[in-house]
């Protein structure tokens, strides 16, 4: 299972990096998220900040963050046991932010469990998920590092788990473990496939 995730993952960084008119296509994508009914109904969402070939969220964000809703994002620290994990970090401006891990624009370490700033995953209403591959089932393939794997577990039930991604990053199946979390949705920029979890209409 290991090394097909791993043909799996160097095949869909290579697509991913490939893609053309990135900027274009994540506009796209962020404008289908924004507009489906799960992040209109939401109070408490969770946006990514992208990096290298990601979907752009940057712009959408920004513009979002007037919308009446508590945006939330995620940063990369560890547990009481060392193990890789998100922190949640309620957005209010950019200003906020500071290069962190990987270059990603995070709150500075000094204001990490600033009371009145940090979420928890039950709070989440909708979840951006970024991923390196997703299949039309929910299916997503990240990095492998079990960030957002150790977070999704967190999240309520009802909470939507929407997976963003170029259509180019789809594949038939994703090879899937036990503690891998599946998305309700994964949106493209030429559809929406509803996952295998919580059916949300379109």
């Amino acid at each position: 299972m290991n090394d097909l995730k791993s043909r799996q993952r160097r095949k869909a960084y290579d697509v991913r990096n490939e893609q053309i008119d990135k900027g274009v296509m994540s506009r796209i994508i962020c404008a289908q998220f924004v507009a489906h009914p799960v992040y209109q109904q939401a109070k408490t969402v969770m946006w990514y900040v992208h990096c290298r070939s990601e979907v752009r969220t940057q712009s959408a964000l920004l513009g979002e963050l007037d919308a009446g809703k508590s945006m939330v994002i995620p940063y990369c620290t560890k547990d009481e046991q060392g193990h890789n994990k998100l922190g949640l970090w309620w957005l209010e401006d950019f200003a906020e932010l500071v290069p962190g891990m990987w270059g990603i624009l995070e709150p500075p370490k000094q204001r990490w469990g600033e009371l009145g700033k940090e979420v928890a995953p039950e709070q989440l209403d909708c979840v951006m998920v970024p991923g390196v591959a997703f299949d039309r089932n929910g299916g997503r393939l990240g990095n492998g590092a079990g960030y957002y794997d150790r977070l999704l577990k967190g999240v309520r039930a009802d909470a939507a788990l929407i997976g963003v991604c170029f259509e180019s990053q789809l594949v038939e199946q994703v090879a899937m473990d036990a503690h891998d979390v599946a998305m309700d949705i994964v949106m493209t920029e030429k559809n929406l496939y509803a996952g295998k979890g919580r059916q949300f209409s379109n």
